[in-house]
């Protein structure tokens, strides 16, 4: 393949970048600036970007890839405006951490191309977000989920599979709804937890005095409170369903933590603890 474009040279994108340019795996590497966002230019000079896209139908028509790694609000516009200038030739994937929203604006917006779209989503990344966090190597021994369809062009999702092999990551494929269904519990509620616990502490009134008492175990805890929020915001919203139900189901532990405390139940409050930290134990052997 000879033209990567990516719209979002953030984190993901721009982590794409980096190592494409490193392994030489496109001829030029293309960035999409977004109005208000970062800058571009400084990511030519420094070898990540070969160029910022000037005439974007024109760049879309002699993409061989292109990476949508906005946030996944974005993501339906993209599609929209790549649709009548896209290729036949040319693969479209995007690194969104929901995929039934996905999947269904793909087909809604390229319709007859559908077949040359693959939802791809890295698991990999950082609280750190925007260009300058970029890094070679995010994607080494990281699982990749695609969530390839029926319709799903067999040669482009192997170039796909060749790609994301290329980068360093271990493929891995799923159905949307299962994909959004383990995220919510795995991924989206922590975050948000990490939002919740850091804005009850800013709610009180010694917010200062919490902040610098607040040990490693917060510090670790809440380090994807960071994240950006443009983001999580998207996610949360594009998500809402399996996200609403991990909630419910989170309250419930809550309040059982909560009664067990209440009744001073010594040893059914150590048995639910001691549960928690053998599951812990055990997976973290495993990897």
């Amino acid at each position: 393949m000879k033209n990567l474009l990516i719209f979002g040279v953030g984190l993901i994108g721009g982590s794409i970048a980096l190592e494409s340019q490193k392994k030489r795996m496109f001829n030029q590497v293309i960035g999409v600036q977004r109005d208000g966002g970062t800058a571009l230019s400084s990511f030519v000079s420094n070898g990540m970007l070969d160029k910022i896209s000037k005439n974007l139908n024109d760049d879309i028509k002699q993409a061989d890839l292109i990476v949508i790694a906005t946030p996944v609000a974005q993501v339906q516009n993209i599609l929209k405006k790549i649709y009548p200038s896209l290729s036949s030739r040319t693969i479209v994937i995007d690194v969104g951490s929901t995929k039934s929203n996905i999947m269904h604006f793909a087909k809604e917006e390229l319709k007859e191309k559908f077949s040359q779209f693959v939802g791809s989503h890295p698991i990999a990344g950082s609280e750190k977000h925007g260009p300058t966090a970029a890094i070679v190597n995010l994607f080494k021994n990281k699982d990749i989920i695609l969530t390839p369809e029926a319709e799903t062009d067999s040669s482009k999702l192997e170039m796909t599979v060749r790609f994301w092999e290329d980068l360093g990551g271990i493929i891995k494929t799923m159905d949307p709804l299962e994909h959004d269904q383990i995220f919510s519990t795995v991924s989206h509620i922590p975050h948000l937890i990490a939002y919740n616990m850091v804005n009850l502490i800013a709610q009180k009134n010694n917010t200062d005095t919490l902040l610098e008492f607040a040990a490693s175990g917060f510090k670790d805890f809440s380090r994807i409170a960071g994240s950006s929020p443009e983001v999580w915001k998207d996610i949360s919203l594009a998500n809402k369903t399996a996200i609403l139900n991990d909630l419910d189901l989170f309250i419930k532990e809550i309040n059982k933590t909560s009664n067990l405390i209440k009744n001073n139940d010594y040893v059914a409050l150590e048995k639910y603890f001691d549960v928690a930290s053998k599951i812990r134990k055990n997976w973290i052997k495993k990897n």
